[in-house]
Parts: C-alpha cells; structure tokens; sequence
C-alpha cells in the first residue's frame, strides 16, 4: 500500500487536452455524472445504459481518455510502468480531461488519487457503485482478472478491495447500494433515481403532524431545519412529507455483514438529504459516534435470553442507557446545521436517560460549535434513580447544567413545550441575548431518526446469526414512555424490515397501554406513580402524535383537533376505522411493580442474566402477548447498575452497600452478564460532593432557570 504515499502531492497539470461537451439539457444541467467504484462493479455498461437512457455522451476513462492519450492499452501500460508509476500517470491524465454533460465511467483506481479526484468532482455528482466485495471478486474471477492496479506480491484482492473502499467514501456524492444480483438494468436504474434524489432537494421536506394541507404553509422546512427548531411553530411534531425511503431485500441482505456504524451510514444516508448533511461528513459523524465510546465494538448486540426472546442490548453507550444510540449522533447533526450568527440553548425534559446522554454527547462538541451551544436539562426530583441523578449533576462542564423540578417528568416538558409555544418569550432571548431555544427530547427528529438504525441492525443480527432468514417476521416488545423508542420501530417497518407487531409495555403509569388497547386517551383523573422503572413514568407521550399522524395516513386536521383537545381536556377518542388500523402496528400491555421484580428474578435464576427494571417490563408484557410464532426482541434500555436498589430487592440481596460503586460491585459478583459499565462506574467513583440546584414547580421558575443558563453560558466577560 505504499505506493499510494507519493500521490497525496501530486497536483493537477493545466488542462491542454480533448475536452467532452454536451450542449443537449441534463438531470444535472452542465454538469457530469460520475461513476465511481471498484473495477468489476459494472460501470463501463452501467454507464452506457444511463447515457442512452438520458441521450447523454458516454465517457469511459479507460478507453477514451487513457488509451487514447497513452496510445496504447491499460494493462500494457500497467506492464510498463508498474502500479507505483502508473497511479501517478493515470491521474495526470484525468487531470488533463475535461467533460460537460456527460455520463464518466472512472477507473476503478481514479480515486486513490486525490488531485484528479478534485479536478473531475468540481466537474460534477461522483455517485459511487457500491457492490458487494464478494461479487467483485466472482465478477473478476469469471474477467480472468488475478490483479488489479497497486495490489502489491502477497496481498490478496479482498484486502485490496477493502483497502480501497476508504477512497470510494471519501469522494462520494451519493451512493447507489447495488444488491446481490441487480442486473445492470436496475443499477442503472438506481443511478438515474439517485441523480433525480440529488436535484430534487425541495421533495425532501418535513411538515408538522398538525399541518392542515398543502396549502397551509408556502414555506419549505429542511432536515437542517428540523434538527435545529425541534418543536413546529404549531405546536406539532416534525415529520417527512414523503414516506420513508425502502429497502428491497438484496439491499438488506447486503447489511448483513456490515458493522453498526455502517449500517447506520447506508440508512441514514438514505434519510438525510446530502444538501443538507454532505455524505462524507455524515460518515466522520458517525464513526465518531459509535466508536471507542461505546464499551461493546458491537454497539447495540443482540443475545439470546430464553426460548424464542432475544434482547435488544442498547446500554453499552457512555451513560448506559438507549438514548446514547441517538445522543453521540445528534449533537453533531445539530452543531453541523446550525447558522452561524447565534447562541443556542437546547432545552431537555428527563425521566431519567436522557439527561445524562444529553449532556455527554454534547460534552463532546469541540470549538466554536461548543462554545455557543449550551445543555439545560430539567429532571423531576424524587423521579429518578440516584445513579441517575449523580449521572446528570456531575456533569462538569460550563455550558452544561441540570436542574430538578419538585414536580413530575410530565410538568417539565409540558413546561418546556409551552417555552417553544411563547412567541414573546422566544423574542425576548433572540433580541436580548442573541440567544435561539432548541431540543433534545425526542420530540426532535434529529433524536429519533437515529434509533431506527438499531431496530434495523438487531433483524439484520437475527438474520447473520442464522436465527431466521431475511423475509421472516420478527416482533419488538419496548419498554414505552414518550414513544420515541416504539415510533422509531414502525419507522424501521416503513423501510422494509419484517418487524410484525411492535409491542408496546408499559409500567402502572399505563396511559399508552390503555390507549392502544381501547382508543381512548384519558389523563382527567391520573396521577403520576413512582415506579422502580422511572424512564417510562409517562402518562402524556409526545411522540404518541407521530404514531397518530403515522396510522391517519397523515391527516393533520386529525391530529390537531385530537391533541388540541387532550391538551384542554385531558381527553380524546380516536374513530373505529383508526384504533383497527393502530391495532394493526401495535399491541400493548402493562406490568405491576411486582411482576416486574419477579420477571428479573426468573431470569437470573434460570440463565444468569440480569435485566434491568424497564427490560423486564418488556419481558412480562412479551410473555403475555406474544404468541411464540416468530422470535421477539426485547429492547433492553439501560444497565441494570442504574437502578441497583430495585434490582438488589428483586434478587433478594441483603444488606445492600451504601455506596453506589459497592453496590455496583457486589450485582457483578451475581451476574453472569451482562458486563459491569465501564463508563458509568468511572463516572461514580469520580462524582463530586457538589449540591445539585433545585426548583419549585413553577413554569415562571424555569424560565428564570433558563435566563439564567443563557446569562452563565454565553453572557460572561472574558
């Protein structure tokens, strides 16, 4: 591979040679088309057939650029010179092509050198083929093709084939997923339809799930929209205007060797709009989201549990808990789209994870992104667990703070959606303090959007561990509280994975159960009840309006007439024709305090394992509802340390350690997995003795708290 090392200089001669001009309209105006990928994926006839489709030219850089400057053909060239030399002349010469309105098949080697990759990609879009390595090496094997350009003695095609793929994703504009067995005529397809996907922007919109029609709005709200604004203006939630984009099951078949974070490229890729997010920093985002952070290089595993249950491990994150699968993405998201003249304060409800994943995963903004973004997290005091709250309130960082409220999780982000509602306070701390209100609950898109990827990720490990094949169903059983975590199932659904019901458990606090199994959402006369699983100690459920917006078939009259009411009367019921249809993507049941102890002592007692409080919720209501037919996931949201006492109490453990570590230590000594969290037992045994701030249950209260964060945060003289 050192033979690269000499071209990282090299630079582009002045451009003296044949140019290529089409003066006929293209998808892309004057600009190219360029193919790009490894040499047997098909791009020479890939892109002949597009040409001919669009009544573009045609340019292949092997036969009508190299060998008509070399005079002679590419492998007696390759003979010649040697790979090192030839690297070097092959990109001189694209560095002297120039094209316009054409369609360019690359060489599979054009992009290991970076001054031609340049030259050519501000020529046009690079839409990379990216084909299975597999079906590279057969197609080459049947070309009688044993080597290819700087594949040194002693190393195979497969590891150069890897190699190389780092240089495909560095230049790529988009990618076409090419699936085992696509025919030429459906990778040109794909390529047309990517190429259609770039230029159309505007069709990639969101709209509120209270918006009334087309009519309603002239304005057009873009991924980088949402992801700032969190909340709609109208008080609703953000959705796509269009469906969700679908996989067919030769490209989900091509995931299933991949790693999560690649996984999670190919998806979110698919979902994110490369004018809004560039593909080349989505992929920088998301390796650093999911790297050496978290404690399993699996990421989100999926393991076994008891007869046809597997659970769904999304703890081992840096706060142990599920929301960290979209907290180490979003604030990258976020700090990528925000416009560059204000401060931002992003304001988060918890019931307990999602404050601390809030606050780690925007620690890890670095610059000038870092410092005008502050993190004001609300939690209910007496609502969360201890390791919770030390969790929250040891967070060190300046721009960072988190408050408990003598209240529930329902009053603060009831409070903190009224603040967004409030045009004149909103007004206030743009022209006061230059300062603009966002969020982090997963009422922003930016939020949930990542959590469909390790819905997707855990079929896809079914299917890689032979357990089914891709096609056959599967059900998910979530602990459910603001919906987030069940919306981002269906929304996997919407993208072709075989998800069968999404089963949704609830605690006590069992509002979402009720309305899934009766269509009446009824709050007059609930009151909110501590529970050994405090994350899911919801009774007003946010997300809950997608899930609506998503059965309607979008119908936003509905949904604001229904929220509107809940919000006045604490009260509605959907039509019959609507609870069929939310009965069709949904079951739901619910778990008493005891029965959810009991369930964490079972399992232990029957294979070791310890679940935590929210699993096995999940596994009670699993039990009940679920028929045995197909396997079910449970999605284990969080560590089973973060709530010791109550598991301490299920296992029937004496004399429980006071300290937080201790305990931690001796629940280890008991269970055969899984693992102690490295990260949230280093965050215990640093915490400090420093008192938390704690407010009264007073919506004129918090504002204050959050004039005063803006004041702390970006108003200091320095």
């Amino acid at each position: 591979m050192g033979l690269l090392n000499a071209l990282r200089a090299a630079r582009c001669p002045l451009s003296t040679s044949k140019s290529w001009l089409c003066t006929k309209a293209s998808l892309l105006g004057d600009k190219n088309i360029l193919l790009m990928g490894p040499p047997g994926a098909g791009k020479t006839t890939v892109g002949r057939i597009v040409a001919h489709r669009l009544g573009l030219p045609a340019v292949d850089v092997d036969d009508d650029v190299l060998e008509t400057a070399w005079k002679m053909p590419v492998a007696a060239k390759l003979v010649e010179v040697g790979g090192e030399r030839f690297l070097e002349e092959e990109g001189q010469a694209l560095c002297n092509f120039s094209s316009s309105g054409c369609v360019v098949s690359l060489t599979g080697s054009n992009p290991l050198h970076d001054a031609a990759m340049q030259h050519v990609k501000e020529s046009g879009l690079v839409v990379y083929l990216d084909v299975d390595g597999e079906d590279i090496i057969r197609r080459l094997a049947r070309m009688k093709v044993n080597r290819i350009v700087g594949q040194e003695a002693g190393v195979s095609m497969r590891d150069i084939l890897r190699y190389r793929k780092r240089f495909y994703e560095k230049w790529l504009d988009v990618r076409v997923l090419c699936g085992t067995g696509d025919t030429v005529e459906e990778v040109a397809e794909k390529v047309v339809k990517a190429v259609e996907r770039y230029q159309s922007h505007a069709a990639e919109t969101y709209v509120s799930t209270r918006s009334e029609g087309a009519g309603s709005s002239n304005q057009k709200t873009y991924f980088s929209d949402v992801v700032v604004e969190g909340l709609a203006t109208d008080g609703g939630l953000y959705v796509p205007k269009n469906s969700f984009p679908h996989l067919d099951a030769r490209e989900w078949l091509r995931l299933v060797d991949m790693s999560y974070p690649e996984r999670a490229l190919v998806l979110l890729e698919k979902c994110v709009h490369p004018l809004d997010v560039p593909a080349l920093d989505l992929r920088t985002m998301i390796f650093k989201a999911y790297g050496s952070n978290f404690s399993s290089e699996a990421v989100a595993p999926v393991k076994h549990l008891i007869h046809n249950q597997y659970v769904l491990e999304l703890f081992h994150g840096p706060t142990a808990s599920f929301k960290d699968l979209a907290l180490q993405l979003m604030p990258q998201l976020f700090a990528h789209c925000l416009p560059p003249m204000c401060n931002y304060l992003v304001l988060v409800a918890t019931s307990g994870d999602t404050g601390s994943a809030v606050l780690s995963g925007f620690s890890r903004l670095g610059g000038a992104d870092g410092h005008r973004t502050g993190v004001l997290v609300f939690f209910p005091e007496e609502g969360v667990s201890e390791i919770q709250k030390l969790q929250m309130t040891s967070c060190g960082e300046s721009n960072a703070r988190a408050v408990s409220v003598l209240s529930d999780f329902d009053f603060c982000q009831r409070s903190i959606k009224r603040m967004f509602g409030e045009s004149g306070l909103a007004g206030y701390l743009a022209v006061e303090y230059g300062t603009v209100l966002s969020t982090a609950n997963s009422i922003n898109w930016a939020r949930l959007l990542p959590q469909v990827v390790y819905h997707s990720s855990a079929y896809l490990d079914l299917c890689r561990d032979g357990v089914i094949n891709f096609g056959e169903p599967v059900d998910v059983c979530i602990p459910t509280g603001n919906f987030g975590n069940a919306m981002s199932a269906v929304y996997a659904k919407q993208m072709g994975i075989p998800i069968r019901k999404v089963i949704c458990a609830s605690n006590h606090n069992r509002a979402v159960a009720d309305f899934i199994t009766t269509g009446e959402y009824d709050l007059r006369g609930r009151h909110l009840m501590l529970s050994s699983s405090p994350a899911i100690d919801i009774l007003k459920s946010s997300n809950l309006e997608r899930f609506v917006h998503h059965v309607s078939g979008g119908d936003g009259r509905l949904v604001k007439e229904l929220f509107t009411r809940l919000d006045a009367q604490q009260h509605f019921r959907v039509p019959e024709h609507l609870l069929s249809r939310i009965q069709e993507e949904a079951l739901a049941g619910w778990c008493s305090e005891d029965d959810c102890l009991a369930a964490i002592r079972s399992v232990h007692v029957q294979t070791g394992y310890v679940m935590d409080t929210h699993t096995a919720v999940a596994k009670v209501v699993a039990d009940r509802l679920q028929d045995g037919s197909c396997p079910v996931v449970l999605c284990s949201t969080a560590h089973y340390g973060k709530f010791a006492p109550a598991v301490f109490k299920a296992l029937q453990i004496p004399n429980i350690p006071e300290d937080p570590v201790e305990q931690l230590k001796k629940l280890e000594a008991k269970a055969s997995g899984p693992e102690t969290h490295r990260d949230m037992m280093k965050c215990l045994e640093e915490r400090g003795s420093k008192a938390h701030r704690v407010c009264q249950a007073e919506y004129s209260v918090l504002v204050e708290e959050v004039e005063s964060m803006i004041q702390d945060s970006f108003m200091k003289v320095l």
